[in-house]
């Protein structure tokens, strides 16, 4: 019975680990593996050198701390709104979580027109007096990263506010009910009794939207294929082993530096 799973399990996920390990210490080419070899720790060496790698890890962390807390926060106001009981309660719900399982080709497709140059975001922009891009918000190396986070947020909160809102139906009333009966406020409650006993669903979700925002990829290659200073970590395993230069021993490499980042943040 647990055949078919086991046999996914190795061929799918087991064997490209591993072989993808191996591929890391060698100059394995897709176009020539044939002529492959042994090259020890080059390809990592060669990695910590080269500044379009140095500089897809600060993209990527830039992208990871700058859209975590905002999601987290923004996820967790939005639960808080909707478990109160009013009117159209279950319509807010959905429409909060709508862009969550929308596809994010389409979201990215959509926001790079509102991005463009002349268009609705950089309309607005001039409207309240805002400085805005010549070539648009995704062509200006200080707000195509920016533009893209913002994008992500929008995108993310939805499904993060369901699961915060699984876990505030799981806070007993009687615990607010009492703080009410000595007049303790919104702050008071939010810091003494909500916070606290959400501690459990807030670290999930932080260790869970670590590990997707290492992993940012489909954004980058939909909006500005990583130019304009958005080359992040994923991106660059994409460039290197699978567009030009087919380096695919040398992609595996940074696959791995990116797989010790994630899992190090996600132990601690």
């Amino acid at each position: 019975f647990t055949l078919p799973w086991s046999l996914t399990f190795l061929l799918v996920w087991l064997f490209p680990l591993i072989y993808s390990l191996i591929m890391g210490f060698t100059d394995y080419n897709l176009l020539r593996p044939d002529e492959s070899k042994w090259i020890g720790w080059q390809n990592y060496s060669s990695l910590f050198s080269d500044p379009d790698f140095i500089n897809s890890i600060k993209n990527t962390f830039i992208f990871v701390i700058g859209t975590i807390p905002a999601t987290t926060i923004i996820a967790l106001f939005m639960a808080m709104m909707v478990n109160r009981t009013f009117r159209g309660r279950a319509f807010f719900r959905s429409v909060f979580f709508l862009p969550s399982i929308t596809s994010l080709v389409v979201i990215a497709l959509i926001f790079t027109n509102l991005y463009q140059r002349g268009g609705y975001i950089a309309q607005l922009a001039s409207i309240v007096g805002l400085s805005v891009p010549e070539y648009g918000f995704l062509y200006d190396n200080g707000t195509a990263l920016y533009s893209i986070m913002a994008m992500d947020v929008w995108m993310s909160c939805g499904y993060y506010m369901l699961i915060f809102l699984a876990g505030l139906k799981s806070i007993p009333d009687e615990l607010y009910e009492a703080a009410d009966s000595i007049g303790a406020g919104f702050w008071r409650k939010l810091f003494s009794i909500t916070l606290p006993l959400l501690k459990p669903v807030i670290l999930f979700i932080v260790v869970i939207n670590t590990i997707k925002s290492f992993q940012v990829f489909v954004e980058i290659f939909v909006m500005p294929k990583g130019k304009f200073d958005t080359m992040t970590m994923v991106y660059f395993i994409y460039e290197k082993g699978f567009t030009t230069s087919l380096q695919a021993g040398y992609a595996s490499a940074a696959a791995y530096v990116l797989f010790a980042i994630i899992a190090v943040l996600s132990i601690l």
